[in-house]
């Protein structure tokens, strides 16, 4: 499903009037919001998992024959 047509309308951020496939920000309002936004990828480090130990066993687990 192809769009080729474009519109045009004002553009919601700036007010220009741009001639777009889809309504929504201009290519430099979009570009501008990019570089603003854009996050930086960092290395997440894993911890090993411990169970947590709030639970006492009962007596019938403990129970020796």
């Amino acid at each position: 499903m192809a769009v080729s047509e474009s519109q045009s309308f004002a553009c919601p951020r700036c007010g220009s009037e741009v001639a777009e496939t889809y309504y929504g920000p201009c290519r430099s309002c979009r570009d501008e919001l990019c570089a603003e936004v854009a996050g930086e990828a960092r290395a997440v480090g894993e911890q090993a998992y411990e169970p947590k130990m709030n639970v006492t066993p009962n007596a019938v687990a403990l129970k020796d024959d």
